[in-house]
């Protein structure tokens, strides 16, 4: 997806992140982030806009620490949180194209790397805000289908990742309603994926490119995708490919 599209998305999402968080309430649990609130969902997502922000707005070419989360509530957290996402989206907005940054994941550039894991990371945010109402809101397709490839093709390609296996093992994860298909090879290392349904599979994660987005997220149960051939490997994901912050 184009950069602009991705800021769209952003702005999208934070506005429905904060409007569920708003009418669930700061103390009502977040079924999706097992041991959360409202409030603590708040103040995470808000310290990681306001940390993005920092990098996009004034240049750091290093990493640097997140500055904590605030000891707010209620009204005051929840104005926090908007005012913060506003400042993520016009910080990108008015970024150049030549943005120098630091960034963490492959990206044409730190501006689209930043937009990019902005908008999934507030999107998938938002998907457990929608949780402490009941049932969350869908994700676009094509949206979905771009967040799948960053956490397959990106994330998991880190050595951070606990994805392993003892042995070589293929999944393959189909989208149904894009067209979009993902092999990705597992063994002792990083996983490689590649954009590609050629050759065989031990096990297929299959079904509409939003539920994949959530089930591959941990966010839906893998029954909400249909699962074919070593339902283990299935398991070992769910298991093991977490995206924790540190």
């Amino acid at each position: 997806m184009e950069t602009a599209e991705l800021i769209k998305s952003l702005v999208r999402e934070g506005q429905l992140l904060a409007g569920a968080a708003d009418e669930a309430g700061p103390d009502a649990a977040v079924p999706t982030c097992p041991g959360w609130r409202v409030r603590d969902l708040l103040r995470h997502t808000g310290m990681v806009h306001r940390w993005a922000t920092a990098f996009v707005a004034e240049g750091h070419t290093e990493y640097r620490p997140d500055s904590g989360e605030p000891d707010l509530d209620g009204d005051e957290l929840l104005e926090w949180f908007r005012e913060g996402h506003g400042l993520l989206v016009a910080a990108l907005a008015e970024a150049p194209d030549d943005l120098k940054c630091w960034s963490f994941l492959p990206a044409p550039s730190p501006l689209a790397f930043w937009a990019r894991r902005q908008a999934h990371e507030t999107a998938v945010h938002r998907v457990d805000a929608e949780s402490a109402l009941g049932e969350p809101g869908p994700v676009a397709a094509r949206f979905a289908a771009d967040g799948v490839d960053e956490l397959l093709c990106a994330f998991h390609a880190r050595r951070s990742s606990r994805v392993r296996t003892a042995g070589p093992r293929v999944l393959r994860v189909r989208a149904t309603d894009t067209d979009d298909v993902w092999t990705v090879r597992l063994s002792d290392e990083p996983a490689r994926a590649d954009r590609t349904g050629e050759g065989p599979a031990d096990c297929e994660l299959s079904g509409p490119a939003g539920r994949l987005y959530l089930a591959l997220w941990n966010r839906l149960p893998l029954a909400a995708v249909t699962v074919s051939g070593d339902e283990e490997l299935a398991r070992l994901w769910r298991e093991t490919s977490a995206i924790t912050w540190s």
